[in-house]
């Protein structure tokens, strides 16, 4: 029986997920996204443009696939609106390969202002969130307090009243100050909007479409080091980003889960607050943030360098049964001497090379050394081509993690993704 594969990062986000689901989905019949919500930027470049994607899957782009935005995204009218009217101006009408599930959950306006609120009030303990209510609504869903997208056909007014009067109670409590009129007006618009779209019970659509000997792509938002349950908590987001995500946040079961492509960049970067054991604050770290162009795609937050980490890398392989890697960006390695690769920490004195219950500012990375390759691969369209001390420094990678690396990415744009026949 088909089964479906997934995709999923497996640092600290940001790894290039919305491109390498763009060159996979012509082997796919549904892309679908499983978790997260418009927090999370999926760049694509291709034929001289570049779009970012929030909540609708990168699969859109390729033929008349059909995309789904499943139960475990939670989903703000207002940006999907604008994010879905910006790709139809551009020539990409999604109404009818883009569907919505019933069960996933509505971002709020107010969940916005509790959002700001809630990281006010931490002060200096602040996470360092996008501001856009991920965590109010993932906290209103699991309190059953939740407005989900099936509820815009089914008493709405009154069922939407019920729960912007909560969250003004609480944000009043808080002694919060918001005006949510403009942002309110552009949210019923959105509401309006999403009707334009199928809306499905996606556990069964995606069940059948299994059924059906078709084939499904699960794409992940974040990544392993944000998941709530496993991540570098509290500094995570609100869902679970692993691959068991997947299985909660579409309502398949884990026997119908097949590969798992586990993708990462070739060094290590993370946005906001939070521990980075192998951050580095001198010239080579603003050299990985120049060369790799890294600014949030949605925020436009500096992204913090560092040299990658096979702790980290290990713990999400191990979490995520990873199958198959996916390396990005090698490219911006291209011009250093040497390259580094954190394999243990130190903490007090101890080397270890698991990934412990805490990581803090205490931990001191080991790193072993490697040559660097000093060739430009921006052009290459082979691994034929590739210089031999890139491919040393895959052997490593693949003998650390013991996973094969099957695509590599040597540039931004689609055509440079190079697929290895290992």
């Amino acid at each position: 029986m088909t089964k479906a594969d997934v995709l999923l990062g497996l640092q600290w986000g940001d790894e290039g997920k919305g491109k390498v689901i763009d060159v996979l989905t012509p082997n796919y019949d549904v892309i679908t996204r499983f978790q997260g919500g418009p927090n999370a930027g999926h760049t694509l470049e291709f034929n001289g443009e570049k779009y970012v994607l929030r909540s609708i899957p990168s699969g859109i782009f390729q033929g008349d696939k059909i995309n789904v935005i499943s139960n475990g995204v939670v989903l703000d009218p207002a940006l999907f609106k604008a994010e879905a009217e910006a790709l139809a101006k551009s020539g990409h009408d999604l109404t009818k390969k883009l569907y919505i599930s019933k069960k996933a959950h509505l971002i709020m306006p107010t969940h916005r202002m509790l959002d700001a609120a809630n990281e006010a009030a931490k002060g200096d303990a602040k996470v360092g969130t996008t501001g856009k209510g991920i965590g109010p609504t993932y906290t209103d869903k699991v309190g059953r307090y939740g407005l989900r997208v099936g509820d815009i056909l089914l008493d709405f007014d009154k069922k939407y009243a019920a729960a912007k009067a909560r969250h003004e109670f609480m944000l009043k409590s808080m002694n919060f100050e918001y005006d949510i009129e403009e942002a309110e007006k552009q949210w019923l618009e959105g509401i309006e909007y999403l009707k334009n779209f199928t809306l499905i019970d996606s556990e069964h659509y995606l069940n059948d479409v299994l059924a059906q000997d078709k084939t499904i792509l699960c794409e992940g938002a974040q990544g392993t080091m944000l998941d709530v349950d496993f991540g570098s908590y509290p500094f995570v987001t609100s869902s679970n980003t692993i691959c068991a995500g997947a299985c909660t946040g579409m309502g398949i079961a884990p026997n119908k889960i097949g590969d798992v492509y586990g993708i990462f960049k070739a060094y290590c970067t993370r946005v906001g607050s939070g521990p980075f054991p192998s951050e580095l604050f001198d010239e080579v770290g603003d050299t990985l943030c120049e060369k790799g162009h890294e600014f949030g795609s949605v925020t436009g937050r500096k992204r913090r360098c560092g040299w990658i980490d096979l702790v980290a890398l290990k713990y999400s392989v191990m979490i995520n049964g990873v199958t198959k890697l996916i390396m990005m960006k090698s490219d911006v390695l291209d011009d250093f001497d040497t390259i580094k690769a954190c394999v243990g920490y130190r903490i007090n004195g101890e080397e270890i090379d698991y990934f412990p219950y805490e990581i803090n500012d205490s931990i001191e990375p080991i790193y072993k050394e490697l040559p660097g390759w000093k060739t430009d691969m921006t052009k290459m369209k082979s691994e034929d081509e590739f210089p031999e001390a890139f491919n040393a420094y895959l052997d490593f990678l693949e003998d650390e993690l013991e996973v094969p690396i099957k695509i590599v990415s040597v540039g931004p744009d689609r055509e440079q993704t190079i697929v290895r026949y290992i």
